[in-house]
C-alpha cells in the first residue's frame, strides 16, 4: 500500500469511529469474497479491520481469479454450502443470483440505518445497480462505465481535437501512433486497449458497438429484441463494432491480444497510451507516484459515437438522424456504456440472521459517504465514484490531489455520461455471464486472432446466446430483460 493510502486510511479511521452501525457482532466471522488484488479487494481488507475495532466481527476476505468470482459464489450458496457469507462482484450479476434464490433483501436493514444516506446515490446505480425487482439486493462499492481518455498534451501538441466518433478515434491514433510521449527515446502506441482473451476485453467490444446499436435510450437494450429475446448481434451494426475494435489494433502494442488491464494500465502509466478505452480508473491513477509521466495530462471523454445506426427492422446501418436516433447530438448518436456496473456487495440469504446482520453493517460501512467518498479518489483502489456527492464536490478531488481543470473535466465527462439518456447497461439477466463474458468473449478473441471471420463470430454468438436464452427459458429470459432494463 502506498503512503498516500495509509495515511488517509489512518486520518479517516480516526475521522469516523461512530460512523457504523452501533452493533456488537463479538464472535461473528463474516467470509467476503471477490477479485485478487488490491483493486477492489485491498480496502475490504483495510476498512474491515477498522470495522473489526468498532463492532467485534472478524472480516476475511478471500480472494480467486475473476473468472471464478461468480461460480464459486453460485455453487457455494446454491448447495447450501454457505462457506461464503458476502459476495462482491459485478452488480449486474445479482439478477441471476437473485432469480435462484440466493440473495437477501437488504431493505429491511436499510430501513434501520441512518448512515446510508440512500438518496446520495446516484440514481443509475441506486435504481440499477442496487436494486433487482425493485428492491435492494446489493449495496454499491464502486460505479462502473467505460469511457475514452486522451493525452491532452499529445493530442494539443499535434494539433488535433478529441474524437467524438470511433472513426475519429482511429484517426487521430493513427497520427499519434510511433510518437515518442514519454521521452525516452521509444515510439509509443496511438491506442491501447486489454484485448486478452478470458479476461475483459468482451466489455469494450460492447463499448464500441453500444452507440450504433442503440438509439431509443436506455430500456431499449442493444443485446436483445425485449419481446422476444431474440438476439440482435448478427448484423451490420455489430459487424462494424467488431471491424473497428480490431483496428484499433493496428496503433496499439504489438502484444496487445495478450495484455489484460494491468498490463495497459502499466503502460499508460509510464506515458505510452495516447488514447485508451477504460473504466473511471485513470482518472485517479495518473495521481500515483509512479504516473508522474502523465499526471494531470490524461482528460476523459464521457463517450465516443456514431454517425450511422443500426435499423433492426433490416440490419443495416442508417444514417443519424432525429428520426433514427432521438438522443443523438450534432449528428451523433452516443450511448456511454454501463461496463460491468460496478463493484456491488450481497449478502448470502442462507446465512445465519446474526452473521446476515453482521454483513450487511460492513457492506453499510464500505458505501456510506464518510468512507466511500476517500476511496473513490485512491486510484489503487479500483473505486469510482457513484455518489451524488462525490460526483458534484470538486474539492473532494481536489483535495485528494488531482489538478482543478483536470478534476473538473473528469467529473464533467462521468456526469455526461450518468446524465445521458441513452446510456447502454450492462447485462443484467440470468445467464449474462454466459452470454458476454464466455461466448463472446470467446468468438471475439478467434476473431481478433485471425481465426475465423467477422460474419463467422457474429453467426456463433447468435446461436450461442439462443441456446442459452434456451437454457434458461425463453419466458423467463424475456421476463428478465424486461426488469432489468426497466422496459
Amino acid at each position: 500500500m502506498s503512503l498516500r493510502i495509509t495515511l488517509l486510511t489512518a486520518l479517516l479511521g480516526t475521522a469516523i469511529g461512530g460512523t457504523a452501525m452501533a452493533q456488537d457482532f463479538s464472535g461473528v466471522t463474516v467470509n467476503v469474497l471477490t477479485r485478487p488484488g488490491y483493486v477492489i479487494a485491498g480496502p475490504l481488507i483495510d476498512r474491515g479491520k477498522d470495522f473489526e475495532e468498532m463492532t467485534g466481527a472478524k472480516i476475511v476476505v478471500t480472494e480467486v481469479p475473476f473468472a471464478e468470482i461468480f461460480p464459486k459464489i453460485q455453487n457455494d450458496w446454491a448447495t447450501g454450502t454457505n462457506s461464503i457469507d458476502v459476495g462482491v462482484f459485478a452488480a449486474g450479476w445479482g439478477v441471476e443470483l437473485d432469480a435462484a434464490g440466493l440473495l437477501e433483501d437488504l431493505d429491511p436493514y436499510i430501513a434501520e440505518d441512518d448512515k446510508i444516506k440512500l438518496d446520495d446515490i446516484a440514481p443509475y446505480f441506486r435504481e440499477f445497480g442496487q436494486k433487482v425487482g425493485g428492491k435492494t439486493k446489493l449495496l454499491m462499492v464502486d460505479g462502473d462505465f467505460q469511457m475514452v481518455y486522451y493525452r491532452t498534451d499529445i493530442l494539443s501538441d499535434a494539433g488535433i481535437e478529441p474524437p467524438k466518433t470511433w472513426e475519429e478515434y482511429l484517426d487521430v491514433a493513427s497520427k499519434i501512433h510511433g510518437k515518442d510521449m514519454n521521452g525516452d527515446g521509444e515510439a509509443d502506441y496511438g491506442s491501447c486497449i486489454f484485448k486478452k482473451r478470458n479476461a475483459q476485453s468482451y466489455f469494450a467490444i460492447q463499448t464500441f458497438a453500444a452507440p450504433i446499436v442503440q438509439t431509443q435510450g436506455t430500456a431499449q437494450g442493444f443485446h436483445f429484441d425485449n419481446s422476444t429475446m431474440k438476439p440482435i448481434i448478427n448484423n451490420a451494426g455489430w459487424k462494424k463494432a467488431f471491424e473497428l475494435y480490431k483496428a484499433t489494433g493496428e496503433f496499439g502494442p504489438p502484444e496487445e491480444l495478450n495484455m489484460d488491464i494491468g498490463d495497459t494500465r502499466a503502460l499508460f502509466k509510464a506515458g505510452r497510451c495516447g488514447l485508451l478505452v477504460e473504466w473511471g480508473d485513470p482518472g485517479t491513477l495518473q495521481l500515483a507516484d509512479d504516473a508522474t509521466a502523465i499526471k494531470g495530462k490524461l482528460y476523459a471523454i464521457s463517450a465516443i459515437g456514431s454517425t450511422e445506426v443500426l435499423d433492426r427492422e433490416t440490419g443495416e446501418l442508417v444514417p443519424v438522424t432525429a428520426e433514427t436516433a432521438p438522443h443523438s447530438i450534432d449528428g451523433i448518436n452516443y450511448a456511454p456504456f454501463a461496463a460491468f456496473g460496478g463493484w456491488a456487495g450481497a449478502v448470502n440469504k442462507g446465512a445465519d440472521e446474526k452473521t446476515k446482520a453482521a454483513a450487511y453493517a460492513f457492506l453499510s460501512h464500505m458505501n456510506q459517504p464518510e468512507q466511500s467518498g476517500v476511496d473513490v479518489t485512491i486510484g489503487e483502489t479500483g473505486y469510482n465514484p457513484y455518489r451524488i456527492s462525490q460526483l458534484e464536490n470538486i474539492d473532494l478531488w481536489v483535495d485528494a490531489g488531482m489538478p482543478r481543470e483536470l478534476a473538473e473535466n473528469y467529473l464533467g465527462a462521468i456526469n455526461g455520461a450518468i446524465d445521458n439518456l441513452n446510456m447502454a447497461s450492462d447485462m443484467k439477466i440470468p445467464g449474462a455471464q454466459q452470454y458476454t463474458g464466455v461466448v463472446l468473449d470467446t468468438e471475439l478473441a478467434r476473431y481478433l486472432a485471425g481465426e475465423i471471420t467477422v460474419d463467422e463470430a457474429l453467426e456463433n454468438i447468435e446461436e450461442g446466446w439462443e441456446e442459452i436464452t434456451e437454457d434458461f427459458g425463453r419466458d423467463e429470459q424475456v421476463e428478465a430483460q424486461g426488469l432489468a432494463l426497466g422496459s
